[in-house]
């Protein structure tokens, strides 16, 4: 398959772009490569995938930066917000789907910094969107989020569940995405998948994320920021495992008795569906690291949820996933990474 992957140079894609290529699959990666946060992590993800330094500069729809370890897998630079350039990609390359990754994460920046979410997130999903439509691309894989939940008390939370209170603009965004790609698989026949991701975590993750920021406070000393007071409850879940996931949904459709009125769009969590305490969840990285950590308790914060907690059922009996990388097992690769990815620094 010929598959498009937005935000390659992210945490999620570029370890399901690795994962495609490695297969056989040929996947072209696109990432704008903003400085959210340190771009050098960036670039480290896409050295793993390229075999080769990337530094930034080259020319849209260069083939300078085809992968020399997974020879099927090309990087281009490129925004989703640039409808032109993405119109001149989907153009130039037939794709038999697009996985969107690509958006302004975070949901506490979203309360400081609101446009860019819109602009991204709804301008740039506009644009793949019209794309798939205007290029004929029968199939769309598409990140939502947890978040959208918002306020909803009931766990675990099922797609079923109403997401109409949002409690950050990142999560109205999310939720904007997926009535936007409903809206054009009912009119013009596109396959949409939308899917939930619950607090993922492991090598390569976000610097901006709960796991990365207790691995630097433990390396450095300094208090872990714990917010609530440590009474929050959460779905983590490795990498591996929400890669998969995402995997399952690319290569298998929608079962069409589960396509209701005949549209061809679905909606599923992935998560580990075993949630754990934020307690919990420090004191396995404190004993993975070999080291207490120094802990600053704080209120909740706004945008935050109490619980997250996914039903992932619908997932694995409709696409055969089930999430096997244990908490323990996770936390200690992730900070084998760490500490290797520090040392290298």
């Amino acid at each position: 398959m010929k598959i498009l992957i937005t935000g390659a140079a992210g945490f999620i894609a570029s370890k399901i772009a690795a994962m495609l290529a490695q297969r056989g699959d040929e996947v072209i990666g696109v990432d704008n490569i903003n400085d959210y946060y340190d771009v050098r992590l960036k670039y480290a993800r896409l050295r793993e995938l390229l075999g080769i330094e990337y530094d930034g500069n080259n020319m849209p729809f260069s083939k300078e930066y085809t992968s020399t370890k997974y020879p099927n897998f090309c990087f281009i630079r490129l925004s989703i917000e640039n409808k032109m350039a993405v119109d001149a990609l989907f153009e130039l390359i037939h794709f038999d789907v697009v996985v969107n990754l690509a958006a302004q994460a975070g949901v506490r920046y979203s309360i400081t910094n609101p446009y860019i979410y819109m602009q991204s997130n709804l301008v740039g999903f506009l644009n793949i969107l019209e794309a798939c439509r205007n290029f004929n691309v029968p199939k769309l894989v598409f990140a939502s989020s947890s978040s959208v939940y918002g306020m909803n008390e009931k766990v675990p939370y099922n797609e079923e569940d109403k997401v109409d209170t949002p409690v950050s603009l990142y999560a109205a965004s999310k939720k904007s995405n997926e009535l936007m790609a409903h809206c054009y698989s009912k009119l013009y026949g596109i396959q949409c998948i939308g899917l939930r991701f619950f607090t993922v975590y492991g090598p390569w993750g976000r610097p901006d994320m709960s796991p990365m920021l207790f691995a630097t406070a433990l390396r450095d000393g300094k208090p872990i920021k714990v917010f609530n007071n440590g009474d929050m409850i959460r779905d983590f879940t490795y990498i591996d495992d929400i890669a998969e996931g995402t995997i399952r949904t690319i290569d298998n459709d929608i079962p069409v008795d589960k396509r209701e009125n005949g549209v061809a769009y679905r909606i599923y969590n992935i998560g580990c569906s075993h949630p754990v305490k934020l307690m919990d969840f420090i004191a396995e990285m404190e004993s993975a690291y070999g080291k207490e950590a120094k802990k600053k308790f704080l209120p909740m914060q706004p945008g935050d949820v109490y619980q997250t907690n996914a039903d992932t059922s619908r997932l694995e009996t409709e696409m055969g996933y089930k999430p096997h990388v244990s908490l323990q097992e996770g936390i200690g690769e992730f900070m084998k990474w760490y500490k290797n990815y520090n040392a290298q620094d």
